[in-house]
């Protein structure tokens, strides 16, 4: 229920920007950089948020974070100005996401052993894919027909139960060195900070973007180099190096990276493919792409509740191809699809393979880790698939905006409809105003025009657009199939074994 809470929010707050903005008197650029803020407050804070939840206790650090995050929900459902909004869910509730992430993995690796904790971990990989499925179609009903702020509201009520509850929930004592690594927390923030900003601002099309990710690069490095020499000096660290000695660990989380990419990925390219190409509107979007949340749910709970599936190194690769076999079939339905019921067969294959994923991917690589190593652990792991979705979200956003640009101007340019004073002004208009339109709406845009030159632009950006997307589907295709080669390189290793509460482990 945490881990719904925790995806449902963003999404519901992306489908609900008109109204709020409409509710409180702002702008759509001030609540879209509010929820910019929020990711970069949570990305930021991720690696600190493990080691606090060691320091102050797991369970602990648990609750805190389920507490911030209901303040910033209560927070929605009672706004009257974009300043609390900022303030308690976006800095409040990210830092309850960076408490929440790594102490409910660590949790999960202390209360449950073998075979009990591949079902959890399956279960709650399979409780942020429903949501992900769910969350964009709740909130945009709950919006339409009630108020954005019952959506806030129903998810503190979540927050609610799950605190009713939480003594099911035993802690995980930690019983590692308790000095907290101040330097090596900075250059943590400044890094990861630095990386996800970047990758933000390259979202929304401006500001420095390479100064931003040079700054995240330098601070990640600086950050190793600190890391490693705490380590020789034999000093408390934020994060224990020799955690990437550990191959099984390091491709663990290279594989939750890039699942989240290609997940990321789809999950942008999409939605705009139905809205822009097929003229659907939200509601219909979502349904159409419910197929491939509901079929991951699915495939990730009969998948950590059986026996009889191969090594888990096997599976992932698995995993993997069924997901980048979906991706590819969709690009030439792509071109030819005249409604989503197209979508459904590959959705269904990637599901499965994104279902086979979740439902292994955290276990491999937390599993073997010891009870006093697991939050940093945690930490990386869930900094790894945070920056993931972003960057998918992100790139293959970037990708298909730079592919309609070039396509836009080559057909306009090249068309021997349109005048030559008239070529580089449609390029524009295309490029700038048309690129989140569908056909109808382009029509209604052109209302007024020569019909000839109306045809030709409809005609240019009927078959413009598709193309575009289908270069943009090369980003999670790409994301796959190098989690298909690592996978691969898994499959070298023995399979990993729980610590099962204390035995040999790995950095105990």
């Amino acid at each position: 229920m945490a881990m719904f809470v925790l995806v449902v929010d963003t999404s519901i707050m992306n489908v609900s920007i008109s109204a709020v903005v409409h509710d409180i008197e702002t702008t759509v650029s001030g609540l879209q950089s509010t929820i910019a803020l929020e990711a970069l407050v949570s990305a930021a804070f991720i690696l600190i948020g493990g080691k606090v939840g060691d320091l102050i206790g797991r369970k602990r650090a648990y609750v805190i974070g389920l507490v911030f995050y209901a303040i910033g929900a209560v927070a929605m459902t009672l706004a009257q100005g974009l300043l609390p909004i900022i303030v308690f869910w976006a800095v409040i509730g990210g830092l309850g996401a960076s408490l929440l992430l790594p102490s409910m993995q660590s949790l999960v690796h202390g209360n449950f052993e073998g075979d009990a904790q591949k079902r959890v971990y399956a279960l709650v990989g399979a409780s942020a894919a429903i949501a992900a499925a769910v969350g964009p179609l709740l909130g945009g009903f709950i919006t339409t027909f009630l108020s954005w702020r019952v959506a806030f509201l129903l998810e503190a009520l979540i927050i609610a139960v799950v605190l009713l509850g939480i003594k099911a929930v035993h802690d995980v004592p930690f019983t590692g060195p308790r000095t907290l690594d101040l330097f090596g927390s900075v250059l943590s923030i400044v890094g990861m900070g630095g990386i996800v900003l970047g990758i933000l601002v390259w979202q929304e099309g401006g500001g420095p973007v390479g100064a931003l990710l040079t700054v995240g690069a330098v601070g990640l490095a600086s950050l190793v180099y600190w890391l490693r020499s705490r380590k020789r000096h034999h000093r408390p660290a934020l994060l224990d190096p020799d955690l990437f000695r550990s191959e099984g660990f390091r491709f663990g989380a290279t594989g939750q990276m890039l699942q989240q990419v290609a997940l990321g990925g789809t999950m942008i390219v999409l939605p705009i493919y139905l809205q822009m190409v097929l003229g659907y509107n939200a509601l219909l979007s979502g349904l159409s792409i419910a197929p491939l949340s509901l079929t991951m749910f699915a495939v990730a709970m009969l998948a950590g509740k059986s026996s009889r599936l191969p090594r888990p190194a096997a599976t992932i690769r698995w995993g993997f191809l069924l997901l980048v076999l979906g991706l590819l079939v969709i690009v030439p339905v792509v071109p030819r699809a005249d409604s989503g019921w197209w979508l459904l067969p590959p959705l269904v294959i990637a599901g499965c393979g994104l279902g086979l994923l979740v439902s292994q991917l955290n276990n491999y690589t937390l599993s073997p880790i010891s009870d006093e190593r697991v939050s940093e652990a945690a930490s990386v792991n869930s900094a790894a698939g945070s920056f993931g979705l972003s960057f998918g979200l992100a790139f293959a956003g970037g990708i298909m905006l730079a592919a309609l640009s070039i396509i836009f101007t080559g057909m306009a340019t090249s068309s021997t409809v349109l005048p030559p004073e008239e070529q580089q002004q449609v390029a524009y208009v295309l490029e700038s105003d048309a690129q989140v339109m569908s056909d109808a709406q382009l029509e209604e845009l052109l209302a007024g025009q020569p019909q000839e030159y109306a045809d030709e632009i409809i005609r240019i950006n009927t078959d413009a657009r598709p193309i575009a997307l289908q270069v943009a589907l090369l980003v999670p295709i790409l994301a796959g199939l190098l989690g298909l080669f690592n996978a691969f390189r898994m499959q070298r290793l023995p399979d990993p074994e729980s610590t099962g509460g204390g035995g040999a482990t790995l950095l105990g």
